[in-house]
């Protein structure tokens, strides 16, 4: 027995674990009636299980995306109309767990991920995300605001703490990522900014005394009491390096001289130019905490931090001409995450899009987006809502960014299953493949790019840049393969699939290997599984809790914790068993 202490590590587990899927690369298909806009753009809108469709993307887009975000279902036991959000934790946490792995791979070396929670999983996620991205590269967790204690919530409000906020993970992969601070807009005005310098006469001045003066409040106005109007925020634009505060560090020399001339105004120049002390104390100007804000427009911001409760949660259910009841996020929220930790042209994915909000934000801002939707309403939110974006739609963050509409986007679905069973139990291909598709499946399934080569019918992918692979149903004789021998170049090497070969072909060439499909594929992957998502029963709202909810309050203002508090009691009764 060997001394050496076995290895552990500190991992949460759970049932399934461990059990991954053989999932099948399948191949995307454009479906042109749903691309819209610039037929060149590279955006790419996927309907489809989301599990297959990330295998799908594996392949051509490992370590190309710069940024993730999510907001998969919470698993808080509520029913959506597009969402059967509800699964026991085991069954959560695998789901996510394979999800999460290959969002990894796809993950640039300085890429980030965000995950939207409420605390139901948030602490379970936490653990799981740490095995899977380490813990060194958990980044933050960002708390937001995204209710108020108002309505069906406060009925219980004796009897539970209620429940105002979202919490947010941030991982980088493995590298070092660049963060680009931003700043909020104040809401009230910063009185430690309570002087103003005339810099012609040299005379200092009240700030509130000048407001006063220059009609921008009413006489008798406290400073702590004067509001952030647009009338103000030109004045203090206009008089930035006027408007100014003290403080005690400056240069040791000047400081006494300035401290040795009680009450005098005191100047010193330095390679920033003039400065002005007196009695010690340099002056701080405005200037020099303005910063560029989230609308780029300068104002005296404050630093944003990991504590967001200045985004509206609440009247965002029709941002982009669409409604999501109860789980639809803002557009300020993802142009927030985007802004900070991307660029222009960056690439950017979700994998649970939902109503379309982070592909319709990245188009607005210049971002690349993989949008992937398993939903009906990839069609009837995401497509619809796109579209509206390209032809210039004006909401959510439209103003701030002068949207005036543009570029485009291709709409994909998965392939079906490259196999299935007939009514024998043998595995064939499916017939829903033609002869494109099965070919640019091969290539997808023994690693190689499709790319049909222009004048050479053999070259129909490429992995390395002399290894080829071709793909025939057609019976493959001698004088064929002989024929391709004779256009092969010296260290080219060929993979051909076939349905069936003549004998003679096999081994003939050192350089070209045939295999026989589909008996080539049994045992790889899942095939014939179309459905790996998160198959949840449905939880109806009653009448009497519809008629519970306050008069004149639309079931689409209701929001996710009141539809859980709501229906939590009625899932063990209505709902039978998942294991069922």
């Amino acid at each position: 027995m060997s001394n050496k202490k076995q290895l552990q590590k500190l991992e949460l587990t759970w049932i399934g674990k461990g059990e991954e899927p053989k999932l099948e690369p399948r191949i995307l298909i454009e479906n042109p009636e749903y691309s819209y806009g610039d037929p060149n753009s590279p955006n790419m809108l996927i309907h489809g299980d989301n599990l297959l469709a990330l295998k799908a993307l594996e392949q051509d887009y490992a370590g190309k995306v710069k940024c993730i975000y999510i907001d998969p279902p919470f698993n808080t036991g509520a029913a959506f109309e597009h969402y059967d959000d509800g699964v026991e934790h085991s069954i959560w946490l695998d789901l996510m767990y394979k999800r999460l792995k290959i969002l990894k791979n796809l993950l640039s070396k300085d890429g980030v991920i965000i995950v939207h929670l409420d605390d139901n999983e948030f602490h379970y996620l936490k653990v799981v995300m740490d095995e899977i991205f380490g813990r060194e590269n958990f980044v933050s967790t960002i708390a937001i605001k995204s209710s108020t204690p108002s309505g069906l919530k406060t009925t219980h409000k004796d009897k539970t703490i209620i429940k105002t906020k979202d919490l947010i993970l941030v991982y980088k992969n493995y590298g070092q990522i660049s963060i680009n601070p931003l700043y909020t807009k104040r809401d009230e005005w910063d009185t430690h900014y309570s002087k103003f310098l005339d810099k012609e006469t040299d005379t200092i001045h009240s700030l509130i005394d000048v407001l006063i003066k220059e009609n921008i409040v009413p006489e008798g106005t406290k400073l702590k009491d004067v509001k952030l109007t647009d009338k103000f925020y030109k004045f203090y634009s206009k008089y930035k390096n006027n408007i100014f505060q003290t403080q005690p560090v400056m240069p040791a020399e000047h400081k006494q001289n300035s401290l040795d001339q009680r009450d005098i105004l005191y100047k010193y120049e330095s390679e920033g130019g003039t400065n002005y002390a007196m009695n010690g104390r340099r002056f701080a100007f405005l200037s020099n905490s303005l910063n560029i804000i989230e609308d780029d427009t300068e104002d005296l911001g404050i630093l944003l931090c990991d504590f967001w409760n200045d985004i509206d949660f609440q009247n965002t259910q029709n941002e982009g001409g669409n409604s999501f009841p109860a789980s639809k996020k803002p557009e300020k929220l993802i142009f927030r995450f985007l802004k900070m930790f991307t660029k222009e042209g960056d690439l950017v994915m979700d994998s649970f899009l939902g109503s379309g909000t982070t592909a319709a934000v990245a188009h607005k801002m210049g971002r690349n987006y993989i949008g992937v939707e398993l939903g009906n309403h990839a069609y009837s939110h995401c497509y619809t809502r796109l579209k509206a974006v390209v032809d210039g739609e004006k909401s959510g963050i439209s103003d701030t960014l002068k949207w005036q509409g543009g570029g485009g986007f291709k709409f994909y679905t998965l392939a079906p299953s490259l196999l299935k069973q007939d009514k024998f139990g043998n595995w064939v291909i499916s017939q829903e493949y033609n002869a494109d598709m099965l070919a640019a499946a091969m290539a997808k399934q023994e690693g190689f790019k499709y790319q049909p080569h222009e004048s050479t019918y053999w070259k129909q992918g490429q992995s390395a840049e002399q290894d080829f692979i071709f793909t025939t149903t057609q019976f493959l004789t001698v004088e064929a393969l002989d024929s391709i021998k004779d256009e092969m170049q010296p260290g080219e090497t060929l993979l051909i699939c076939c349905k069936s070969f003549q004998k003679e072909c096999k081994g003939k060439f050192s350089n070209i290997t045939i295999k026989k499909i589909p008996l080539m594929l049994l045992g790889r992957c899942e095939y014939g599984k179309e459905d790996y998502s998160l198959n949840i029963i449905n939880m109806p709202v009653s009448e009497q809790d519809s008629e519970d909810f306050q008069d004149g309050q639309d079931l689409e203002d209701v929001s996710v914790q009141e539809l859980a508090d709501k229906n939590v009691k009625s899932k063990k009764t209505n709902n039978p068993s998942l294991f069922d």
